[in-house]
């Protein structure tokens, strides 16, 4: 009785919040504030210095201060991920065999990215983990 109590009390445990949610309790504030936009992990292929394939991944989001801009910031996500995905395999096949990336010309290309996709400036592009492995 007691193993079969332990199997179901993460269970109630988790629906616990999803219920307090539906009853009208306030969602807790998300990381990065109510301006800023998590986007999923980019990721990309590199080589090592030994010729065997690596991931390169990098974490980021947009920090979106005009609450019309973020509106569209959400709205064109598929396409900011499209843009960002081409950005980092291009500067991924740049890298030379097991080189270091810069993050401040990753920072660069990436924010350029988000600039022509949005047609206009107004969103700042925030880099969290850059790494390869």
């Amino acid at each position: 009785m007691r193993r079969r109590l332990l199997l179901v009390l993460p269970a109630l445990l988790a629906a616990l919040p999803g219920a307090a949610r539906a009853s009208g309790a306030k969602d807790k504030k998300k990381g990065g504030g109510e301006s800023f936009v998590q986007l999923a992990a980019l990721t990309a292929n590199v080589m090592r210095p030994d010729g065997r394939p690596a991931i390169f991944t990098v974490e980021a989001g947009l920090d979106v201060p005009d609450p019309g801009l973020k509106a569209r910031v959400e709205a064109l996500t598929p396409r900011l991920r499209a843009g960002y995905m081409e950005t980092l395999q291009q500067f991924a096949t740049g890298l030379g065999r097991g080189a270091a990336p810069d993050a401040d010309r990753l920072a660069q290309a990436l924010q350029a990215s988000t600039d022509r996709t949005l047609g206009r400036k107004g969103a700042r592009l925030l880099l969290g983990t850059v790494m390869v492995h």
